[in-house]
């Protein structure tokens, strides 16, 4: 019973589906205009004939059938598709005399007569390939010989090596040569084929795609862009000791990706070359003369001038500060208990080592001091506790220099420095046999030279 009723199902829905395809058959492409008063069944019979003479000549109407009453077109059988059936009220309704078009031909349901078509049309298209092999072998023949000799010219290494500042450009150079031939062959083989119209459609889709993929790897193209304007412009050497967004060590290499540095700890730093980009690069090593400054806390009651003047001594008298620029001397802060002074010399940081330039400045600056009797106070605190009604002083008064221990500043300065420690560059130049070391292993991806301009 329940396979009788969905049968029933079908047949209903199958019904009404060919019912509507006969209305829309009906109600399309009727033809228009002032219907005559005069009946001649010569004029229908020339309608019919001409009728069917035009559906001879075209493929899947062999089964319709073609009778004119009146000017009324009357189509019956079957067509090969629901375009074929509706494309007969427009060939009907263009000849001369019909009122109007009855049409009730039908789609077929032949399995044959269906795939006949589809069968002529791979026929059809194979043999046209067949025909076109030889047109196409020629055309990938041509294809392939203008990308051959433009890879040929991307190898050579002499034009592009002196065009470029350096290899990583050079390298770009290469690839938009391979590019540009491989468009231009793209170009050739297609007019061979006749059908050069396709590049436009070809390069609309590769700009979307290209667009697309650049919004998802927008921060590689960022610093693949950086990498070149580094190359480039060469804000750093190899062997400069930089700092980049807080990272200090010497320069290592630039690569197409990054900028390594060697820190102090002989460790690598790697920082993407479009942060470098954008980051406050401050270079120690580009001028030889650099500053040092320390700093020295004195008692409240000190001789400042004095103190100042004997800093000013001392760090003059170090052979290893140079005269031009001069050291300075000033205060800088008034502490809880000391006077802060700060004390700047200059050195030659290519010869003498900065950090064991400060130490011994430092170190002198103490003893001499220490020598002219003048307190260097400790940071004092005074705990009160409740009911305390002692009169300790806030700030107890230091004890100053009296005359006995006094000397005069040159006697002072004199002995105070009479012992200066090795202050040669010797860790900077350890670290920079690292640097060569590790630049000999890996030269090919370093893209800084020595006599490359610099910005």
């Amino acid at each position: 019973m329940l396979l009788f009723f969905r049968l029933v199902f079908v047949l209903s829905m199958s019904a009404l589906f060919l019912t509507g395809s006969w209305l829309a058959a009906q109600t399309s492409d009727q033809p228009t205009g002032t219907i005559t008063v005069n009946d001649s069944a010569g004029q229908d019979a020339a309608i019919a004939r001409r009728i069917r003479e035009i559906l001879t000549e075209l493929d899947g109407y062999e089964d319709v059938t073609v009778t004119v009453n009146s000017g009324i077109v009357m189509l019956r059988g079957t067509a090969l598709d629901g375009p074929a059936v509706t494309r007969l009220n427009e060939i009907a309704g263009r000849v001369e005399g019909v009122v109007t078009i009855e049409n009730r031909v039908q789609e077929t349901t032949d399995v044959v007569r269906r795939l006949d078509p589809a069968l002529e049309r791979f026929r059809a298209r194979s043999e046209q390939f067949i025909n076109y092999l030889p047109l196409a072998g020629i055309a990938i023949a041509a294809f392939a010989l203008v990308v051959m000799v433009g890879f040929l010219i991307a190898r050579m290494r002499r034009p592009w090596d002196r065009l470029a500042p350096n290899a990583f450009i050079a390298d770009i150079y290469r690839q938009v040569i391979r590019i540009a031939f491989i468009l231009g062959g793209l170009v050739i083989a297609l007019d061979i084929l006749g059908a050069a119209a396709l590049l436009s459609t070809i390069l609309g889709a590769a700009g979307i795609i290209g667009l697309a993929i650049g919004f998802a790897v927008r921060d590689t193209v960022e610093n693949f862009i950086a990498s070149i304007m580094l190359s480039i412009r060469q804000p750093f050497r190899p062997n400069d000791q930089v700092e980049i967004e807080g990272d200090i060590g010497k320069v290592i290499r630039l690569t197409s990706r990054a900028t390594i540095l060697l820190s102090f700890d002989g460790n690598h730093i790697r920082i993407p070359n479009a942060t470098v980009f954008k980051s406050r690069i401050v270079n120690y090593t580009r001028n030889d003369e650099r500053r040092f400054v320390i700093s020295l806390g004195v008692a409240y009651d000190t001789d400042l001038a004095r103190a100042q003047d004997l800093a000013l001594q001392t760090v003059s008298s170090l052979p290893f500060v140079i005269r031009e620029p001069a050291p300075a001397v000033w205060i800088e802060d008034l502490g809880d208990s000391a006077v802060i002074l700060q004390v700047a010399g200059w050195i030659r940081q290519h010869e003498t080592s900065f950090l064991k330039a400060r130490s011994e400045a430092w170190r002198l600056c103490m003893g001499a001091f220490d020598h002219a009797g003048i307190i260097m106070p400790e940071t004092t605190l005074r705990v009160v506790g409740i009911g305390d009604e002692s009169t300790v002083p806030l700030n107890p008064p230091m004890p100053t220099a009296t005359s006995t221990n006094r000397q005069s500043d040159a006697a002072v300065v004199a002995a105070a420095t009479a012992n200066i420690g090795d202050v040669e560059a010797a860790m900077d130049k350890e670290l920079e046999r690292i640097v060569a070391t590790e630049r000999a292993e890996k030269q090919d991806e370093d893209l800084l030279k020595k006599d490359a301009q610099e910005e």
